[in-house]
């Protein structure tokens, strides 16, 4: 069993999960308007659901429950990627903006697997 925290702000995975969300606000406000509805919001949704996932699993009663919300976490970091994938694929970020997030992408990815697996 995982040793409980007293309030999921208290996780470093829901702490990394908003820096996340901070980073895809700054990166999509650079956007095409056209986008507003498109590309922008669904980024903005899936890195949302990060912490928001990982902060309602941390309420539910059992371990069962809150793994499941944390393998949503794991869709959505896996959702993001890709929309970041095919936002720098249509030219609207870098290479160097890609290659930022996807790294903190990744080792949020591995800090959720990682809480996982310690879940009994």
């Amino acid at each position: 069993m995982v040793e409980k925290s007293k309030t999921f702000k208290e996780l470093k995975m829901w702490q990394r999960g908003i820096e996340i969300v901070k980073d895809i606000y700054a990166l999509t406000k650079k956007f095409p308007k056209e986008e507003l509805y498109g590309l922008t919001s669904q980024m903005r949704r899936s890195s949302i659901s990060i912490p928001s996932n990982i902060a309602e699993g941390f309420k539910r009663s059992h371990n069962k429950e809150y793994k499941q919300f944390l393998h949503i976490t794991q869709g959505s970091l896996a959702e993001l990627e890709t929309q970041l994938i095919i936002a720098k694929e249509i030219g609207y970020i870098k290479d160097s903006e890609l290659s930022y997030i996807a790294e903190k992408i990744d080792h949020e990815a591995k800090m959720v697997a990682s809480y996982v697996n310690k879940l009994k």
